[in-house]
């Protein structure tokens, strides 16, 4: 394991804190993020105190706005926290990796040169860069396509793409931002299993932003639950699931009362105290409206 990486000053846990048992992967102590200055400053985060383990698949669930994005860009080192701090624990040549909602690809390159692209800036020999870049094409369906370019690509395979690209650079800890919200119901469940059975086999590190509860209980360890701007975490669940799992586990009752508890948890959430909105209605998978 490599040396910690803080965005800001470290702050010591307590003597009984889990971190002091087996250090967590990421930890956010006392977090936050403002824009703007001044009497204008919007508190968009936090404060947020969380962790995940090594190997672990954690999902962060919220309404639109929260800061659940903010979170994750802050752990990619896209932004700066205005207080507290992020620290992940990373293997300097096993960078972190991060796959965005809008695919991130490069349109003026081919599917195999957007596949190879995080393995061409760590200097890999362009030799076991293909080989490696072409193992994960295959592993995802893509070996077909490898010279195509991502405008004749669904977005099913642009999304495949994104994730070979950051899968292949053998990430320490995989940052996932809403990955499959634009895609169809369909599309998304079968790239839900895709994801299930890719992150059982590599055991990566995953914090996975998203609005669906379904999809955060098929995938996630564990669930945390964001309050309304500015976010906090206000509530952790387990699904009940051990590994390996599938998809099938959406059939239990179980799923589907763990489902109904979040959606409780976050009813109040989505339409904030004093609004006099009626709460709304879940969507088909769970989807906290936006």
């Amino acid at each position: 394991m490599g040396e910690p990486h803080p965005v800001s000053a470290a702050h010591r846990p307590p003597a009984d804190h889990p971190a002091t048992r087996r250090p967590p992967a990421l930890r956010a102590r006392a977090l936050t993020r403002s824009f703007g200055r001044g009497q204008g400053a919007l508190a968009a985060l936090g404060p947020v105190d969380a962790e995940i383990a090594p190997g672990e698949f954690v999902c962060l669930v919220g309404p639109s706005g929260c800061g659940k994005s903010t979170l994750l860009r802050i752990a990619a080192g896209l932004l700066r926290p205005s207080r507290g701090e992020l620290e992940l624990r990373v293997d300097t040549a096993r960078p972190a990796a991060m796959i965005f909602q809008d695919y991130g690809i490069h349109d003026w390159k081919t599917v195999l040169a957007n596949v190879r692209f995080g393995l061409d800036i760590q200097r890999v020999p362009r030799k076991e860069a293909d080989e490696r870049a072409r193992s994960w094409l295959a592993r995802l369906g893509l070996t077909d396509f490898a010279g195509a370019y991502p405008a004749a690509l669904s977005g099913g395979m642009r999304q495949r793409v994104a994730l070979a690209r950051a899968l292949a650079v053998e990430p320490e800890i995989l940052l996932m931002d809403e990955p499959f919200a634009a895609l169809d119901a369909q599309l998304r469940t079968l790239l839900q299993d895709e994801l299930l059975d890719l992150t059982q086999t590599t055991r990566t590190t995953t914090l996975f932003i998203t609005h669906s509860l379904e999809e955060a209980l098929v995938l996630g360890d564990r669930v945390l639950v964001m309050s309304a701007r500015p976010g906090r975490i206000i509530a952790e669940r387990r699904p009940p699931f051990g590994r390996p799992r599938t998809g099938e586990v959406r059939a239990t009752p179980e799923f589907t009362a763990l489902k109904a508890e979040l959606w409780e948890l976050l009813r109040g959430e989505v339409t904030g105290p004093g609004t006099g909105q009626a709460a709304p209605h879940q969507g088909a998978d769970g989807s906290v409206p936006a």
